[in-house]
């Protein structure tokens, strides 16, 4: 519930504070007195759009502040926000919007936590609601008529639409992956035929060892030194086992010393080991030479075999130039393309798994539609009863209403279009609501809308924009009666010109606009003379001031015949009243 609401330098009004009530406050005036400037108020402290216009002319700050009382589910929300009540378990909401030559900035704060826009947009919803016979345009919004049919229709079917929201997002996702799927097929399958090319081409290389490339290198040089490399080991050999020179052999030199050394041990054994090792060392010789000897002879030459040797090597350059610096990174390389060839051939395949996928997601989603479409339908013929009934004391009971839901495409909301459609008059077909609809009978069925969302509204305060213009007489006594109703279980504030409105209101405010003169100090800051207008609110707590009021809205002067007709204002509001609580 709104308790005060404080507001300084905004539009017209200076410097205002008002005190709201519990049950129907109502906010009275001539025509362009400021009562809308109030409403803006309210609508921009809670986040709604503004203006530099906004901004007092003189000042270059304004500030609006608004206290409500809170709840359980308030307080709850609050606590997600990391937003702690204050002293009386009240909320404060203050914006403080400043503005200069190039721009204009706005500050918003709960209980002094600097806030977001999208914050107090959750705030708002929670706490106040704002209905004015310029909502035609909402009324026309298939969103905002499904909003309302959902809302109105409970848990249940607001549950199903949280469901429907999860499907359509997997079926989004489904049909995201596919499409995703389709477009990269062309480069999938170019991508394919390069590595089909790359894979046949390294398999016809046959590369199995990395150090092939070097070991090729080895044989060739081998197989272009084979006469040199026979002539050096025949001398190998002839140096270390059969010299045809006069220099004797390795082995020969060995043997004498072989044969000193075991002169020597007869008298010093001390030199076995020394003997021991010149025994092995001409063992190693003659191993060496036998070994070297045997080389030599199995060398030959093989033009065939070094051509083949040439071929390789060239071939395999040029692998490792296309694919690598080495055989062993061409081989890795061969490997990984191996496993990406593997993997887009199997996505052949993966285009009709998501499609299947995708349909699922589809008839699941359609499945959940269709559920959600029965529920709307059951919410509908309930609203439309309900509707009809709000209507009747409204001067309204012959109209005809209904909630027209026609099928579309599956969003995240379900697949229906739902339009209101209205035909006031008897005989007369439906027609969308908005078409048809005059100012009067637009006033009205906002009004009974309201009324029919108020057990399920979880706002506490609820405001009501001129929604009495157009009617008189018995309909301006039916609203008033249908706020009145409204107000027993909600706090409302509502702006009117209708003295039978007015007579009921439990809290009743004069707005006016004064002329009043300035102190020196603001003349020179605003420069516009001496004299200023504002917008002041009066508080008719008394008998007298109200039914002088009542009078000013039924005659536009205090005149007796005015007086009178305001007391039984007056006196109809008390009884009815008095009847509601028994």
């Amino acid at each position: 519930m709104l308790l005060c609401l404080r507001i300084e330098n905004f539009a017209l009004i200076d410097n205002l504070e008002l005190e709201f009530g519990a049950g129907l406050n109502v906010l009275t005036g001539e025509t362009g007195a400021g009562k809308s400037i109030i409403l803006d108020a309210i609508d921009a402290v809670l986040g709604g759009k503004v203006s530099s216009r906004v901004i007092r002319t003189g000042t270059n700050r304004t500030i609006v502040e608004a206290t409500f009382t809170s709840n359980s589910a308030l307080t709850a929300w609050l606590s997600e926000q990391e937003i702690d009540l204050i002293d009386d378990n009240c909320v404060v909401i203050s914006r403080e919007i400043t503005a200069n030559a190039s721009n204009i900035r706005s500050r918003s704060r709960v209980n002094g936590v600097l806030v977001n826009r999208q914050v107090m947009g959750g705030l708002r919803d929670r706490l106040l609601e704002i209905t004015a016979q310029g909502q035609t345009v909402q009324v026309g919004q298939s969103a905002q008529v499904r909003d309302w049919l959902d809302v109105y229709g409970g848990a249940s079917l607001m549950q199903q639409r949280h469901e429907i929201a999860s499907s359509f997002a997997a079926y989004q996702q489904a049909h995201l992956n596919l499409e995703k799927r389709r477009t990269s097929e062309r480069e999938r399958l170019q991508q394919l035929d390069l590595l089909t090319y790359q894979v046949k081409e390294l398999k016809t290389a046959s590369l199995s060892d990395g150090n092939e490339l070097d070991q090729l290198l080895q044989e060739r040089e081998r197989l272009n030194h084979v006469v040199d490399l026979q002539k050096m080991s025949y001398q190998v050999y002839q140096l270390l086992y059969q010299n045809d020179s006069e220099a004797p052999a390795v082995a020969d030199l060995l043997g004498d010393s072989e044969v000193t050394l075991n002169d020597m041990v007869e008298y010093d054994t001390q030199l076995l080991p020394l003997l021991d090792l010149v025994r092995d060392a001409q063992a190693a010789v003659t191993e060496v030479a036998r070994q070297i000897n045997t080389y030599g002879e199995s060398l030959e030459a093989d033009p065939q075999r070094l051509e083949e040797v040439e071929d390789r090597i060239q071939e395999l350059k040029q692998i490792c130039r296309k694919y690598g610096s080495s055989l062993n990174e061409v081989i890795a390389y061969y490997q990984r393309i191996q496993a990406e060839l593997a993997e887009l051939t199997s996505r052949e395949q993966s285009i009709e798994s998501l499609e299947q996928q995708e349909q699922a997601y589809l008839e699941q989603l359609t499945q959940a539609c269709q559920k959600l479409t029965q529920l709307r339908r059951e919410s509908a013929a309930h609203l439309e009863a309900e509707l009809l009934r709000q209507l009747k004391p409204l001067a309204m009971e012959k109209v005809q209403f209904q909630v027209e839901i026609v099928p579309t495409s599956p969003t995240a909301t379900g697949a229906d279009k739902i339009t209101f459609m209205f035909s006031p008059n008897p005989g007369e077909p439906l027609q969308p609501l908005t078409a048809i609809a005059s100012g009067g009978e637009m006033s009205r069925f906002l009004l009974a809308l309201k009324a029919c969302f108020s057990q399920a509204d979880a706002v506490e305060t609820m405001v009501f924009d001129e929604i009495d213009v157009g009617v008189s007489g018995r309909v301006a006594q039916a609203i008033a009666e249908k706020l009145h109703q409204l107000s027993q279980g909600h706090q409302v504030l509502c702006v009117t010109h209708q003295p039978l409105v007015a007579a009921m209101a439990d809290r009743h405010f004069r707005v006016d606009k004064q002329v009043i003169s300035q102190d020196k100090s603001r003349k020179e800051n605003n420069g516009n003379g001496e004299e200023r207008t504002v917008v002041r609110v009066t508080t008719l707590d008394n008998l007298n001031k109200r039914r002088e009021e009542l009078a000013q809205l039924a005659g536009g002067k205090s005149a007796q015949e005015a007086i009178a007709f305001a007391e039984s204002l007056l006196t109809q509001a008390a009884n009815h009243r008095q009847k509601v609580k028994n």
